[in-house]
């Protein structure tokens, strides 16, 4: 590192929007509600900056008012950019009090835009002997790089580029970087409403600077250009002045670079802290005491003081420092002043905080504390286990806690005999129906103690369920729900195992003195959230959701999940040959129509063969790096004009059923029971449904005939068993009708009417009797596509209507049905209001975005207002369900097991001689969950195989 100083200069809204879409899929939500993804992904990328590069001098350049000039030299400047995302806004201020809280500057001016603060700085800065970096992605910069003026490019994946000189000179072929200028005046941007000259894109530009040097340099030698594009140039050249202008980075701001104010200082660590502490970032305070901790280093470079007082590092300083080890503000001796400030405000751990956690002996001991254990009301108990795999994982120790910051660990002897010795002097507690028992995801604890024919019974309390109720879109793992309520980081679990790997500790292999302050902190921080979420529950109402579904529910699928499902192997294995023949065949009509081999898996590949060679589309989209888009949407609307698309759909298609489920199903076998145990989980559709994994059982595609087979592997336990499927019919589409009261639907139901059918009628002005296939069909696409919101454009796509057909007939189906679109408007109008939509059952489904200006964000908001209450209730509906016949199986002793639950449908392992009984039982239970205008009914089918009783 040279000792020349440097100065940073960062974009902020560009890095704003760019940590804000990176998070577009997995938003970033605090138990406020907050969308906070903007202000962590702009932190993370600052923090990076800092960290990597340990600037002498740094600022972050804002937007304000937009520019001035820019919108009097043409009024359409940026008029097309859509309105500011909701979180976007909502996070500026909180960037703005970090970075005051860091001592960071904040440079904006009113009328200017932040290129123009940057190029104004960076070219005063280099008068003045430093280096600048520009933090931005925008390309626009490049016109501004020289000998001491660089672009520092976030890139895709993590990381940065620093673009000097050559670099500019390779990525535009230019040879001087103010012909960037030319270049964007040229083709023009339309991020910006830059409308450059007509014709141009980036090919030409760059051979037209080749040749011209600029854009005065081809309108004055548009005599050389031919035909359309002498044309166009010639009629546009004011045009293309113009587009230079607009493109030009400003550099006489009125402000001022005075290195002083930009040099690096401490920041104000409590405050920052404190507001991250508000924001719920966990691991950003983490990160951000990391970046400006002394601890982290070394080798301490000297400290240096500014004319205020603070603390700054030299580069030569951070130099020695070592990379990876610097420390930002110089040393700080044990007990000084900056290491007690950044203790005081992490967050408690155990090492901080009062606790008694003590490890209970075997004998006398053990036999004393069960006494004390049965005289409690309730508590909290946290298995720990040698592995994650609930059907094979053995005992390693039981946590218990009932006071806070109390609690003891009875640890397990590793022998079979003797854990079950130990666990059977235990039974009274988990059998005790008096004590309440309280837990993180007790569904894994349940069945780890069904293998020691231990059976939880009693009031059970599952904090990860009431926190799911609580505020469906966080995360609710243990770890993130007691830093979040409880200002609280537990021991990690690496900590004592290490990461995964060979080389990972089992808990066994851990000390029992770290084993008991690693469990007994689980067991007491679960029964704190415990006490804080009671409250929350009442506060939601959701109390009565929590206890008559959700929890009563966790017993019903433990009991399901511990039963599994038998697996025919060897159709497995033939299946997939078959389809191996399938896929085979394919590619050969594929290479075909392509005049050559390549690999259909290649995104990059197939773009080339279908967009290049084979021409299928004049304008093909393409991504962000060039690459041609062959998503499946992209296919899908291509399907209908292109045999090869529909031979390339059907090839992932077929590939993928082949390598998800027929060769993934078999080894998903455990080997002890032989069959197939799916893990139902509660808590991750916002909406109420149950998601399926490790295998997804709700995934199988049905709509094909290959899919549909998939099915036929699964199969009842033995010969004196027979499997039973009952299918609601329609439900959401009744619970619409009802919640909506919309008599014609309510009355085509009632009469137990082809309600798809009755549709058509209805809609197409037809006799029922007369309703043709095709009709009914396209009513079908409606009927259900209404409830997701489906656009014309949409209906279109899933149809063979035009866009024009297709807007007619959900114009004509809303007249038809006035009533269900009042019902959507109402939903919408309380979403509003409320900030949330809910289920029959009251289940909430917040909807964070349901004011936002940004046209795009608020539609999937009001498409989820609509959708939620149908979709949710409907999950509601078959939970009551499962609950019931589950009791009734119990009471009974029936031999029937339930084994499965797909969307709308339970799957049954039926006992021949109990056959009769189990459909009546089965069809009444699920017919009566839940009483509404509408009734529901239910298919029963029986088969040797899923497909077959489906």
């Amino acid at each position: 590192m040279s000792d020349q100083k440097r100065l940073f200069l960062v974009d902020a809204y560009a890095l704003i929007f760019r940590g804000y879409y990176a998070f577009i899929k997995n938003p970033r939500i605090n138990s406020k509600g907050e969308d906070t993804s903007a202000i962590m992904g702009f932190m993370n990328s600052l923090l990076d900056v800092i960290k990597r590069e340990r600037p002498d001098h740094l600022a972050v350049c804002f937007d304000k008012g937009g520019s001035a000039d820019r919108v009097e030299m043409f009024e359409a400047y940026k008029a097309n950019r859509d309105e500011t995302p909701e979180g976007i806004k909502t996070a500026v201020p909180y960037i703005y009090e970090i970075l005051k809280a860091m001592h960071i500057p904040i440079m904006v001016k009113e009328g200017f835009e932040a290129d123009d603060v940057i190029g104004t700085l960076a070219k005063k800065a280099e008068k003045e002997g430093y280096k600048t970096y520009m933090v931005t992605p925008d390309k626009d910069f490049a016109q501004l790089v020289s000998e001491n003026i660089f672009m520092y490019r976030p890139v895709f994946g993590g990381g940065y580029e620093t673009w000097g000189i050559p670099e500019v000179k390779a990525k535009f072929e230019v040879n001087d970087p103010l012909q960037v200028i030319d270049y964007l005046g040229m083709m023009g941007d339309a991020s910006d409403n830059i409308p450059g000259l007509p014709g141009v894109g980036p090919k030409t530009a760059k051979k037209f600077l080749a040749a011209y040097g600029s854009m005065e340099g081809l309108l004055a030698n548009t005599h050389e250009l031919k035909g359309k594009m002498k044309e166009k140039v010639e009629a546009n050249g004011e045009l293309g002045l113009l587009s230079k202008k607009l493109a030009t980075i400003m550099l006489d701001v009125p402000v001022e670079f005075d290195a002083k104010d930009f040099e690096m200082s401490e920041p104000d660590i409590p405050k920052v802290t404190e507001i991250f502490q508000d924001l719920e970032f966990r691991r950003l305070i983490d990160n951000f005491l990391k970046t400006f901790s002394s601890e982290t280093s070394t080798t301490q470079p000297t400290v240096a003081k500014t004319e205020n007082n603070k603390p700054k590092v030299t580069p030569k300083e951070a130099e020695n420092a070592g990379a990876g080890q610097f420390s930002l503000f110089g040393a700080s001796p044990s007990g000084s002043a900056t290491t007690q400030t950044t203790n005081e405000f992490t967050r408690k751990t155990i090492e901080n905080t009062s606790h008694f956690y003590q490890s209970v002996a075997p004998g006398m001991a053990t036999t004393l504390f069960v006494k004390n254990l049965l005289n409690q009301t309730s508590v909290c108990f946290d298995t720990e286990t040698t592995g994650l795999n609930p059907l094979t994982a053995e005992l390693v120790g039981i946590a218990f806690s009932w006071e806070a910051g109390k609690g003891f660990y009875v640890p397990f002897p590793e022998k079979k005999e003797d854990a079950q010795k130990l666990i059977d002097i235990l039974r009274p507690f988990f059998e005790n129906e008096q004590i309440e028992k309280i837990g993180q995801n007790l569904k894994y604890d349940i069945k780890v103690l069904a293998k020691y024919n231990v059976e939880v019974k009693g009031k059970l309390f599952d904090t990860m369920l009431a926190h799911y109720l609580i505020n469906a879109d966080m995360r609710h793992n243990m770890d993130v729900l007691a830093e979040t309520y409880l200002n609280y980081t537990p021991v990690s679990i690496t900590e004592l195992i290490g990461k995964k790997g060979k080389n990972q500790l089992s808990m066994r292999d851990v000390p029992v003195d770290k084993q008991t302050e690693y469990a007994v902190e689980d067991a007491d921080i679960t029964l704190q959230l415990k006490q804080h979420f009671t409250a929350e529950l009442g506060e939601a109402n959701t109390q009565k959701l929590f206890d008559d579904i959700e929890v009563p529910l966790l017993r019903v699928l433990a009991a399901m999940e511990l039963e599994g499902i038998n697996l025919d192997k060897a159709f497995l294995n033939s299946l997939s040959a078959d389809l191996e023949t399938d896929i085979t065949n394919l590619k050969a009509k594929i290479f075909e129509v392509a005049g050559e081999e390549f690999n259909i898996a290649s995104p990059k590949q197939l773009g080339i063969i279908l967009f290049e060679k084979l021409n299928l589309v004049d304008k093909p989209k393409k991504t962000k790096t060039g690459q041609y888009k062959t998503g499946e949407d992209i296919l899908s609307a291509l399907a209908k004009e292109h045999e090869i698309i529909r031979n390339i759909l059907e090839y992932r298609g077929l590939a993928k059923l082949k390598s998800t489920y027929v060769d993934a199903l078999p080894l998903q076998v455990e080997e002890a029971t032989n069959r197939v145990h799916t893990d139902y989980m509660q808590t991750v559709a916002a909406t109420g449904r149950l998601s399926s994994n490790n295998p997804n059982l709700q995934n199988i595609p049905i709509r094909t005939e290959r899919g549909r087979q998939v099915r036929k592997a699964f199969i009842p336990r033995n010969d004196d068993y027979t499997l039973l499927a009952a299918d609601y019919s329609q439900i959401e589409l009744r619970i619409i009708a009802a919640l909506s009261q919309e008599e014609t639907m309510i009355e085509a139901f009632k009469n137990g009417e082809d309600i798809h059918a009755s549709t058509a009628s209805k809609v197409f002005g037809v006799p029922i009797s007369e309703v043709t296939r095709a009709q009914r069909s396209n009513a079908k696409t409606v009927n259900f596509g209404i409830i997701y919101g489906v656009s014309a454009f949409g209906l279109s796509n899933q149809t063979d209507l035009s866009r024009g057909e297709a807007k007619e007939l959900i114009d004509t189906y809303y007249e038809t049905y006035p009533k269900l679109k009042a019902y959507m408007s109402e939903q919408v109008d309380f979403a509003r209001d409320h900030g949330y939509v809910k289920t029959v059952l009251d289940r909430r489904r917040y909807l964070k975005d349901i004011n936002s200006r940004n046209a795009v964000v608020r539609g999937a908001a009001e498409r989820n207002a609509v959708n939620a209450p149908i979709q949710g209730s409907a999950a509601d509906i078959i939970k009551i369900a499962m609950i019931n016949i589950y009791n009734k199986l119990s009471l009974g002793n029936f031999k029937t097991k339930m084994l499965l639950q797909v969307h709308d449908e339970l799957v049954f392992d039926v006992y021949k001689p109990e056959l009769e009984e189990m459909k009546a039982l089965i069809k009444t239970e699920m017919e009566n969950a839940f009483v509404m205008d509408v009734p529901l009914d239910v298919e029963v089918g029986v088969g040797r195989d899923w497909l077959e009783a489906h």
